[in-house]
């Protein structure tokens, strides 16, 4: 949270800085940095929402024969190994450690999700690839 206020101020004294005006009708520098200073602004909004939602959230462990759903941690074994997706209700993308293993924050309504969501343990699914699909089994919903 720090490092993205400080990133939207620093844009913010960019874009208002006396230096960075146009020296002529070419020169967009004032422009892109002002881009730059909202979509950082937007970018600590959406943050503080997320920690204010995941602060609120209620944690629960799934049962043994328990579908994935929102809260779930699950655990996929593919043709590159295991991997870990926490099914979280906003934030997709984040990656985060848990017990020394990377897992990737991702929402119900993205594509991922909604491939994860009713999912229980030993079931198939086909993640989407570059080239093909490839086949994952779910090894743990938790």
């Amino acid at each position: 949270m720090d490092a993205y206020t400080r990133a939207a101020r620093d844009a913010y004294a960019a874009a208002t800085d006396p230096g960075s005006r146009a020296e002529n009708k070419y020169d967009t520098r004032s422009l892109e940095s002002s881009y730059l200073a909202r979509g950082q602004a937007i970018r600590v909004a959406e943050t503080e929402e997320s920690l204010v939602t995941y602060r609120s959230m209620r944690c629960r462990p799934f049962g043994e024969e328990e579908p994935a759903a929102l809260g779930a941690l699950v655990q996929l074994s593919g043709p590159e190994g295991n991997s870990f997706y926490f099914l979280g209700p906003s934030a997709g993308g984040t990656e985060v450690m848990h017990e020394g293993s990377e897992v990737l924050v991702i929402t119900p309504s993205s594509p991922l999700g909604q491939l994860l969501v009713g999912k229980k343990k030993g079931q198939e699914i086909l993640m989407p690839g570059a080239r093909a699909p490839q086949k994952s089994k779910v090894v743990a919903v938790v």
